[in-house]
């Protein structure tokens, strides 16, 4: 099985900036992403992952032809 593709979007990008998700890294994103298993058709939001850093966060993640979308991150 192939890895697949993890697209971040601009503006997940920029929510990672925002105090209230102050921790959570690119890398954890890639490893919250990789592991949620099958397809994903639509927006979903994904919840309780941990940052290396111990910041819990959700995201919100599709599945498009070019790989898995993630389309935000909600820090708690």
């Amino acid at each position: 099985m192939t890895p697949l593709k993890i697209i971040i979007t601009e503006h997940a990008q920029k929510r990672l900036q925002e105090e209230r998700q102050y921790g959570i890294t690119i890398e954890d994103i890639y490893s919250a992403a990789n592991s949620i298993p099958g397809r994903v058709p639509s927006a979903t939001r994904f919840r309780s992952f941990i940052s290396s850093s111990g910041r819990p966060f959700d995201l919100v993640a599709k599945d498009t032809n070019l790989g898995r979308l993630v389309i935000t991150i909600i820090g708690k």
